[in-house]
């Protein structure tokens, strides 16, 4: 890690089809070994289900998903004279957005449906109502938080 400075932020191409920023950076967290081609046709196979089911724009549905699980406050560890605290803290936007992807693909992946394209529109629209394992993982984020909640004056 650089004592400099930060590391500059890549400038991402919004994806083709939708043209949209927030899709794109999600197919490159779901690519592979960098086979762009096949995160692609996941994503937007996954989508076009979506839309086929909800009869609406599947990227609407897409951020309304992504809304849903991203946290609002998550705990970090902080040490004070030798003891460890998990200190809540408030997450940043990017943070927000970067931990709701992951969180959507990780809970997608581990879906017991045949292919990806269905494991993935299957945990979008769960997410998008507020059901599934990735909105299950942003509630327990939230009531961990909660419950330490009295070391959050060790926020620095």
């Amino acid at each position: 890690m650089s004592r400099r400075h930060r590391a500059e932020k890549r400038v991402i191409n919004p994806d083709p089809k939708f043209g949209d920023l927030v899709v794109s950076k999600f197919m490159n967290n779901l690519m592979y070994e960098g086979k762009k081609s096949v995160a692609e046709g996941i994503v937007y196979g996954a989508l076009e289900k979506v839309q086929a089911k909800v009869k609406t724009d599947p990227v609407q549905v897409f951020h309304q998903a992504l809304e849903n699980v991203a946290p609002a406050i998550e705990v970090r560890s902080r040490r004070v004279g030798g003891a460890t605290y998990q200190v809540p803290v408030e997450v940043r936007t990017e943070r927000r957005q970067a931990l709701a992807i992951r969180w959507i693909i990780i809970a997608a992946r581990s879906r017991n449906e045949n292919t990806m394209v269905d494991r993935l529109s299957g945990e979008l629209m769960d997410a998008a109502n507020n059901r599934g394992s990735a909105v299950k993982k942003r509630e327990d984020t939230h009531k961990m938080a909660e419950a330490n909640r009295a070391f959050s004056h060790y926020r620095w």
